[in-house]
């Protein structure tokens, strides 16, 4: 008889806390490490076990699940991993990394036995909390289907895009139209300030437009409120990924993510690199940072 994998979650920011408390409301076992061990407590509390070290949460899991930084983050945390990872195991990463980085530790594990998924995610902090998460997944089927059943308390989808790396190119792709939208957003929230039009009806005279989207409507609202207090996304993680979709170009023109590149690198050099976005329409305001 088939029992359920053990699984391993580390990096318990914005998104991997809330997508750790998924797993448990959905009955599964759960280890959980955080560089910063405060902040696995509320999972703890819930049922998890907190693992002392990434060592012990390695051989004690069958599915280690990563939601971490950036790519020198993801390396790190796989160097200290790999030595203690079971034959046969699978280590699953929700992050946004480079592709050409995912391929080189997928390659390095398969050495050992150790399956790889790159499985970025969009739907932010809110859908994380709900379990309406769309996931990218790029792996070999047999990693991928092994997932996908995990994958069903954290998202509304899963959608395998390709070999391992193929679901990083995608996120990159995701974010180049995020962070281009929020920018254009602020824009209009801005004009339609200045211009004479409440900013604050925006979201009811466009929604169920060709403008409307998830960022409109939870962006839209918050800039023309001013309301930064709640971080429901970083600059610094957009800002990121549109380096990312830069690097990753080669002979493809990208001006429209080297612009965006451009104002986020100056938004988050202004004080707002651990803000949300919405802040993003003080570029075009004379207040200042929250």
């Amino acid at each position: 008889m088939s029992t359920s994998p053990v699984l391993g979650f580390v990096g318990l920011g914005l998104m991997g806390a809330r997508m750790g408390a998924r797993l448990l409301q959905a009955g599964h076992t759960l280890h959980v490490w955080n560089r910063d061990p405060a902040k696995a407590q509320p999972l703890v509390e819930r049922g998890a076990v907190q693992a002392p070290h990434l060592a012990a949460l390695a051989a004690a899991c069958d599915v280690v699940m990563l939601c971490v930084s950036d790519t020198a983050a993801v390396e790190s945390v796989v160097e200290a991993l790999a030595p203690h990872l079971k034959p046969g195991s699978l280590v699953v990463d929700f992050s946004s990394i480079a592709p050409d980085a995912t391929r080189r530790l997928a390659a390095a594990l398969a050495t050992r036995g150790v399956g790889f998924v790159d499985c970025p995610v969009s739907g932010g902090a809110r859908g994380a909390e709900a379990g309406t998460l769309v996931l990218m997944a790029g792996g070999a089927d047999a990693d991928v289907e092994r997932l996908r059943p995990l994958a069903a308390a954290l998202g509304q989808r899963l959608t395998h895009v390709g070999g391992v790396g193929a679901g990083q190119v995608v996120k990159i792709g995701n974010q180049m139209i995020v962070a281009c939208n929020a920018l254009v957003l602020a824009e209009v929230v801005a004009l339609a300030e200045r211009a004479g039009a409440d900013a604050r009806a925006l979201p009811e005279a466009l929604s169920g437009g060709f403008a409307d989207s998830l960022p409109f409507r939870i962006l839209v609202p918050r800039m023309a409120a001013r309301d930064f207090e709640k971080v429901e996304w970083r600059v610094k993680t957009l800002a990121k990924d549109l380096r990312m979709a830069s690097a990753l170009s080669g002979e493809v023109s990208l001006p429209m993510v080297e612009a965006a590149r451009a104002l986020y690198a100056a938004h988050a050099e202004a004080g707002h690199d651990e803000h949300d976005p919405s802040t993003l329409v003080l570029l075009h305001a004379a207040e200042q940072a929250p």
